[in-house]
């Protein structure tokens, strides 16, 4: 049995579980639609059509989610819902517990626009490149809250909210996928640096270049290795690449004050020297 505790919107609602005692935030199609606070109902509707979050836990520090709620425009949170559907249809199997944490990223995005602010984020290209399944449905998702609530909140914030859904895609935190955003980048300009040409962001070789160093990060962050040793056929082939890669590993066990197995080396000399055309 339920009580209604507070209707949201048509597609959201608070309950009270009589049977738990617990209260949940339930999202579904139409779920909200004519309740009133206080009834009582058997079933909220069918099982496979909703999503409960259960409202007890905190979130990222910013308070429960009983809290957060209270705090968030219902319109907001129909739009948070919303990216999460995109999500799951378009990337599979993704963690509902993202719906709150993005809500309250969105909210608080919304109104530093509205108060005239503007966030920067420097890695938005490269979030774009080592996430662009996850860019276009933050983007869908950007595009309709700016239809809906006439904020144009552009792609720096864009890119963070990819973070979002990488993060729920992946059960991992956004903190730890903008750690490896971060360390991309920083691998990427060391790569330049070292070889003194500017890499063509357009090209396939970047793409593949980038998609290496994500998962590289992974792995280190991860205390994952590789199994075969390719050192001694690249080192011979691509002499310089190989010195590039070797310091690379070095700024990236500094950066990440974690060891860089000597295995990684290779493989990251492999793409480097695609890019630097040795």
């Amino acid at each position: 049995m339920y009580r209604i505790t507070r209707p949201l919107n048509h597609n959201a609602l608070l309950a009270f579980d009589t049977d738990e005692a617990r209260e949940y935030l339930v999202v579904g199609k139409g779920v909200g639609f004519g309740r009133k606070p206080g009834e009582r109902v058997q079933s909220l509707g069918n099982p496979d059509d909703l999503q409960l979050y259960l409202l007890s836990q905190q979130v990222g520090g910013r308070g429960t989610p009983r809290e957060l709620i209270e705090r968030i425009d219902s319109a907001i949170l129909d739009i948070a819902e919303d990216i999460y559907m995109d999500a799951r249809l378009s990337l599979g199997h993704i963690d509902p517990n993202m719906l709150l944490p993005l809500a309250d990223h969105l909210a608080f995005a919304v109104a530093r626009v509205r108060g005239g602010g503007a966030v920067s984020n420097p890695l938005t290209e490269d979030i774009r490149a080592l996430f662009p399944r996850e860019f276009e449905v933050a983007h869908r998702g950007v595009s309709d809250l700016e239809r809906r609530l006439g904020v144009v909140l552009g792609d720096d914030e864009t890119g963070l909210i990819a973070l979002h859904v990488h993060s729920a895609l992946d059960s991992s935190h956004v903190e730890q996928a903008m750690q490896v955003a971060q360390l991309t980048r920083a691998c990427i300009d060391a790569v330049e640096r070292l070889t003194g040409a500017e890499i063509d962001v357009s090209s396939m070789d970047y793409n593949r270049l980038m998609t290496h160093v994500k998962y590289m990060v992974t792995r280190i962050i991860h205390d994952e290795r590789l199994s075969i040793d390719v050192n001694a056929m690249i080192r011979s082939e691509a002499p310089r690449s190989y010195q590039t890669a070797e310091a690379v590993c070095s700024e990236m066990a500094r950066l990440l004050g974690k060891p860089v197995s000597t295995l990684e080396v290779g493989y990251l000399a492999m793409h480097i020297a695609r890019v630097a055309g040795e």
